[in-house]
């Protein structure tokens, strides 16, 4: 086992089948606050009927201009409610967007939530899309890319070494202090989000899979050519949306796909395969 399949990661990505997932809000996407209580009966729903994953988002502030609110409750003590109610279903993050919280935050959460779903935890992570949110935070947009890089490195050191030495832009740890807790593997399993303003060869060097976005099929095929060069065989999982009709005798045209979301009774959905 490799040193960041874990439970969840396993779920997912453990064998050549395809493999779903589903996102919150799963009661509605336009649900700027959604019920807690319906959604978590949705969530033990979606875990008997087999769904292997269920993805939190995360964005801090609501812009009504972007025109999708995401998820209102924090990720962190969202996924530890989840996983005090589930029991194997994988547990994600679509994705946390690394330039706004401070990587030894994400380091302590990220590693909790890991800890308290037994290994469920797979890090969905991005550079972010939501330009009024770098300056509300205090931070330089057309930095991004460079914070990015540097908090997955702070991540892999905190959670692979004990009272790591490190200096970056974020901060220096001179040794004295360290993270804990420690994940249930020596690192936890990262999923690159789109581009995240790098390259895809540096996404293949780093990341642990490749999570991007509905593609139409030519250029997904394209993309995934391109991802098996860099990446290997580390898996390559992909969001889409899409609107569910009751169909009684003919199935042709039940299942419709789109991207990005134009119904509110559409739910997300995230497939991911290790083929």
């Amino acid at each position: 086992m490799s040193e960041h399949e874990n439970r969840g990661y396993r779920r997912l990505f453990g064998n050549e089948a395809l493999t779903f997932g589903t996102v919150f809000p799963l009661s509605g996407r336009d649900r700027a606050t959604p019920s807690p209580e319906r959604e978590l009966s949705l969530a033990k729903h979606a875990e008997q009927l087999g769904f292997d994953a269920l993805w939190a988002r995360d964005v801090p502030t609501d812009w009504p201009k972007f025109g999708d609110t995401g998820q209102s409750f924090d990720t962190w003590p969202w996924l530890a409610w989840m996983a005090a109610h589930t029991d194997d279903i994988a547990l994600g993050t679509a994705s946390v967007v690394l330039p706004l919280r401070h990587p030894l935050h994400v380091a302590k959460s990220a590693a909790s939530v890991d800890r308290l779903s037994n290994g469920r935890l797979v890090l969905g992570v991005a550079s972010g899309d939501r330009p009024p949110e770098y300056e509300a935070f205090g931070i330089e947009e057309g930095e991004r890319d460079e914070l990015f890089r540097e908090s997955v490195s702070v991540l892999r050191t905190v959670w692979t070494e004990d009272f790591p030495e490190l200096d970056s832009r974020w901060g220096t740890l001179d040794g004295s202090l360290d993270l804990v807790p420690k994940p249930t593997t020596d690192t936890l399993p990262l999923l690159v989000t789109g581009r995240s303003r790098q390259s895809v060869e540096w996404i293949g060097s780093y990341g642990d899979g490749w999570l991007f976005y509905h593609l139409p099929r030519r250029t997904l095929e394209s993309y995934l050519a391109d991802w098996r060069e860099v990446g290997g065989e580390k898996p390559f999982a992909m969001a889409m949306g899409i609107e569910l009709a009751e169909c009684v005798e003919d199935f042709s045209g039940c299942v419709g796909q789109w991207y990005p979301p134009a119904s509110a009774n559409g739910h997300r959905l995230t497939a991911g395969s290790s083929a």
